[in-house]
């Protein structure tokens, strides 16, 4: 490895230091926990710092991770929203051929869930869902699976309104839809128990941002007859598999 390959390698590794909490550290410091020559890191530091990457305290000297660091994590995360579908898509399709089931993506739009990509199954459904459809949030997995890890005044403005009653099993009662979020916590998934579409029921799973926000989710929804909803039957087994490798590359950090 060459000099200047090097050069930046320490460079790299000096911003790592920051992480996770982005604490005041000076070039002593920053020296003994990476093991490298006060005067390399006190060059390095200064030359981040001329970029925007550190800052530094005038009183103490100390250095903090600077606006440049800020700025790449803003273009990272419009990139990711951006990139949701691209990320999601051969994971679905992965997910599709392993189960023979239609599956969608549903991205939330802070009062309703939107269908943003359908992997479709070969097999003969009931179940048509079209980019673009908006589906009521308190009666679909996706839903429902995304409102249980959402914070209580995101729930409250979405289920303080007239909840449609769309099919017999519909639920509306938000007392008994506060339980079934406690249930989904639990076990990370949610279930459509035919409340959407008579003869459909569906199985939800919900995706994180690297805020640990529920962004999205994923639905597999099917005949009645097929579609179990137990946590131990392998098409929620393998959804929620799936749901966590779009959230890892999302960056979500379950810890």
């Amino acid at each position: 490895m060459n000099t200047t390959h090097r050069a930046v390698e320490k460079a790299l590794e000096i911003l790592t230091t920051f992480i996770p909490y982005n604490k005041e550290a000076g070039t002593v410091e920053v020296s003994n926990k990476l093991g490298y020559h006060r005067s390399t890191v006190n060059r390095l530091m200064h030359v981040l710092t001329r970029k925007g990457f550190l800052q530094q305290n005038e009183e103490n000297k100390k250095f903090q991770l600077g606006p440049t660091v800020l700025y790449l994590g803003m273009a990272l995360e419009k990139s990711l929203e951006k990139d949701l579908i691209n990320i999601a898509r051969p994971i679905m399709e992965q997910l599709r051929d392993k189960i023979q089931e239609t599956v969608v993506l549903e991205v939330f739009t802070g009062g309703s869930t939107i269908v943003a990509h359908v992997s479709e199954a070969n097999n003969i459904s009931i179940l048509t869902s079209n980019i673009g459809d908006v589906v009521h949030i308190h009666a679909a997995a996706g839903g429902k699976a995304i409102l249980a890890f959402s914070n209580e005044r995101v729930r409250q403005r979405v289920l303080n309104k007239k909840l449609k009653q769309l099919t017999p099993n519909t639920i509306t009662s938000i007392e008994i839809l506060q339980k079934q979020f406690q249930d989904i916590r639990k076990s990370g998934l949610s279930f459509d128990n035919q409340e959407h579409i008579i003869g459909i029921n569906a199985v939800g799973a919900p995706i994180f941002n690297h805020e640990g926000k529920p962004v999205a989710a994923l639905v597999i929804g099917g005949s009645s007859h097929r579609i179990k909803l137990t946590p131990e039957h392998p098409v929620a087994v393998h959804l929620k598999s799936a749901t966590a490798r779009i959230s890892e590359q999302l960056f979500f950090n379950p810890e």
